[in-house]
């Protein structure tokens, strides 16, 4: 099974160095990663072309204009950009361990999608992270047991890794607290909803809009959640003035059994 990975990113490359960084020692590198890039400057196009002569991967950068948070557009033109059987997604803010992928496809399963979760680091220790560039990707669990304690990051319990089983497949219809920077689905399911649906407008609940429509696709939900741990760098949080409009566009999506979004990745074939 082919399988590529979307990381969405928006002129931060500091952080998206670290998670490049991530990605370079995976402990498999049959895959492809493409950078959805939702409108960065130059800055983020030259330090992916310097990581793709390093990548033991295919590593493409997709970029799009810069008219304001749109990180489904970026997402729908990275998947037209790949032929890849699976898709996983993830943030360019989001530094995987080096057995992130690996997890994703050994959990990847038929009539399914995959949410997994992350460990959040605070906002001192990020700043501290990136400015010495601490390679987080290879610290073990005591390196981040040790990490809790300081109150560097906010949990430990996404850390224990638990088998596949069917435990993983307890809240099928489940929905609420799924987040594209920890995903995975086949390329022909998402195909089947039409992508993200682009008419939301800045931030918030896209990747909520996503699921349900794979769930009235009979799509069920697999728990990735003690598996695929991210460790997501600290941000000030993203403009919320829009969100009111797409909690209505996302009621109106519960309340129907639409599958298709209604601005989504056909119009990239």
């Amino acid at each position: 099974m082919k399988t590529a990975v979307i990381v969405t990113t928006y002129n931060r490359p500091e952080a998206l160095r670290a998670v490049l960084d991530g990605y370079l020692t995976q402990d498999r590198q049959d895959f492809e990663l493409l950078v959805a890039d939702d409108g960065s400057t130059e800055e983020t196009g030259e330090l992916v072309r310097e990581y793709a002569k390093r990548a033991g991967f295919p590593l493409r950068h997709v970029w799009q204009e810069d008219r304001g948070f749109r990180p489904g557009a970026a997402r729908n033109r990275a998947m037209a950009a790949s032929t890849a059987d699976y898709m996983i997604f993830s943030d360019g803010d989001c530094v995987p361990q080096a057995d992130f992928v690996s997890r994703h496809v050994m959990l990847a399963e038929p009539g399914y999608f995959l949410g997994g979760n992350r460990i959040l680091l605070s906002e001192a220790f990020t700043r501290k992270a990136l400015a010495q560039q601490l390679p987080l990707h290879l610290w073990n669990l005591p390196a981040w047991i040790a990490g809790w304690l300081r109150r560097d990051i906010n949990r430990l319990l996404p850390l224990w890794r638990l088998p596949d089983g069917a435990f993983r497949r307890r809240q099928p219809m489940q929905w609420e607290g799924i987040k594209t920077c920890n995903f995975s689905a086949w390329r022909a399911d998402l195909l089947k909803v039409n992508g993200f649906d682009e008419a939301y407008s800045g931030w918030g609940l896209e990747d909520s809009d996503l699921v349900i429509r794979l769930l009235h696709a009979g799509i069920r939900h697999k728990s990735a959640r003690c598996a695929t741990p991210l460790f997501h760098l600290w941000h000030r949080e993203n403009d919320r003035s829009r969100l009111p409009e797409n909690q209505c566009r996302l009621e109106e999506l519960l309340a129907s059994s639409r599958i298709e979004a209604q601005q989504g990745l056909n119009q990239y074939s």
